[in-house]
């Protein structure tokens, strides 16, 4: 993917859809959310209006909408796939959000651990008399004693991120988990950030617009006006996204090209980001690796423990959307069974906690993918093999919320005409960590190839997004670790 760097011209608005008016600020500083930049990259596309300037008619695609595809082929930039934003400093240092399990400053040392029921066979039997969710088995207990000032910086860096992933608080190495007095090692100040450290928030008042006059101060504007919060990155810092949109030439599958680099053509382009038509300067590397922290995935890495079983965690570097599913039938006509979504991913058996993932051949997900389009859908558990293991136990942050707006779309009756607000989603923050068991060394390689998000590869390309909604547009990025059990961790 082309890695976009993308630096602010002046400070940038972000807000959800919570209301903004009198004292209420809307939450319109916050570290604006993946879906931002992905639809900043899809106005930009538009504006540039690339078929006139190559004469050539770009590849429409049909409206889609909750599995149902429209007949009518008008929507261009389909293909649009982006990945971030993340922190990058002035040293092309990229920054990631902390693991919720390592809540030492200056540290990446694991401080919280699933600790065993207190009862017999603690290993097996969950905690008696606790509320933890039927699905989950332990309990996370703290590792340091109680303080007054706990959870680290909440930015590490990529360098950080995978020493926590490899040491992984199972053993102690100066420099890597505890801060190091070398310059430029992990443990080094540099490679844990506040947000202080990266932006700036600022605070203005403004008064009101009447949506139908574009007045203010006159008939549903009167007398209103309301606060609002900027954010201003501090010198160097930028916003570093991966961004691809591999269009067909001429309709022909087999040959593509890449619509941002005709976009930028080598030369920086100004795109608007975020509310209020603020601007960006962009500029687009090719052929860069990407800077995101490698998971484990090779059966060497993977603790083993008490119980026998393969101890592999997931943690989330982007954040992910899991709705609330009802038991039915599917826009792709096979079975689905109620879930609950939320905290817990809809490929988790939320009765069981058994993990629903298949392995699927390259061959196999072409078929699928032909008969999805289709519309005759497929049989989830045919040629496919499942994955061993379950959920055990979860550390999940207080919900982000991620709302929109939505342009009119045939396939969707609700908004066929007008358009109109898109349904408000509550998505697990990033830094969440997931705990799994399974049953053996090859299921957990299984287990860490379907939830990296580079899959089985080396990391030269984004294999899975494993959030259930917007995984195009960054949701759902997570890498894979291992754990041991309170008072295991030395």
């Amino acid at each position: 993917m082309n890695t976009l760097l993308l630096q602010p011209t002046d400070v940038l608005f972000f807000r959800d859809g919570r209301p903004m008016n009198g004292s209420l600020a809307g939450h319109t500083a916050a570290w604006p959310l993946p879906d931002v930049t992905n639809h900043a990259l899809h106005a930009a596309l538009h504006r540039a209006e690339l078929d006139k300037q190559t004469g050539e008619t770009l590849h429409q695609h049909r409206r889609r909408h909750s599995g149902q595809y429209s007949e009518e082929r008008d929507r261009k930039f389909g293909s649009l796939l982006t990945a971030g934003p993340f922190p990058v400093d002035g040293t092309d240092r990229w920054f990631f959000p902390r693991p919720k399990d390592a809540q030492a400053n200056g540290s990446v040392r694991v401080t919280l651990c699933p600790a065993r029921s207190p009862g017999k066979d603690g290993d097996d039997n969950p905690w008696p008399g606790s509320s933890l969710p039927e699905t989950l088995k332990y309990a996370v207990a703290n590792t340091r004693p109680p303080e007054k000032e706990a959870g680290g910086e909440p930015w590490i860096s990529s360098e950080a991120f995978t020493a926590y992933l490899r040491a992984g608080g199972l053993k102690h190495e100066p420099g890597l988990n505890e801060p190091g007095r070398e310059t430029g090692a992990p443990g080094d100040g540099r490679h844990f950030l506040r947000d202080e450290s990266i932006a700036d928030q600022e605070a203005n008042l403004g008064i009101a617009i009447d949506p139908e006059t574009q007045t203010a101060g006159q008939a549903a504007a009167e007398g209103k006006i309301y606060t609002a919060h900027y954010l201003r990155l501090r010198d160097g810092f930028r916003l570093g996204v991966f961004a691809e949109a591999e269009d067909k030439v001429q309709g022909d599958g087999d040959q593509k090209r890449d619509l941002l680099q005709l976009l930028f053509n080598g030369r920086p382009t100004q795109i608007v980001v975020g509310g209020q038509q603020r601007i960006c300067s962009a500029e687009l590397k090719r052929d860069q690796p990407l800077p995101l922290p490698l998971g484990l995935n090779s059966e060497s890495d993977f603790a083993v423990l008490g119980n026998g079983k393969i101890a592999v965690k997931w943690v989330l570097l982007s954040p992910a959307v899991w709705p609330e599913l009802a038991k039915g039938i599917s826009k792709r006509g096979t079975p689905t069974r109620s879930h609950p979504g939320g905290w817990l991913p809809n490929w988790i058996c939320p009765e069981t906690g058994a993990v629903l993932l298949r392995t699927v051949g390259a061959a196999e997900r072409r078929r699928r993918r032909s008969l999805n389009y289709a519309g005759q859908g497929y049989a989830t558990d045919e040629n496919a093999e499942a994955i061993p293991a379950r959920l055990v136990a979860a550390i999940v942050p207080k919900p982000l919320v991620v709302t929109g707006w939505a342009l009119p779309n045939a396939a969707d009756p609700d908004r066929a005409n007008d358009g109109g607000a898109k349904s408000t989603h509550l998505a697990v923050p990033a830094g969440a960590v997931y705990y799994f068991e399974a049953d053996s060394r090859d299921a957990a390689v299984a287990l860490a190839n379907a939830l990296n998000w580079q899959g089985s590869t080396n990391g030269t390309e984004i294999k899975n997004r494993r959030s259930t909604l917007l995984g195009e547009k960054g949701y759902g990025l997570g890498v894979c670790g291992t754990w041991k059990h309170f008072g295991d961790v030395p």
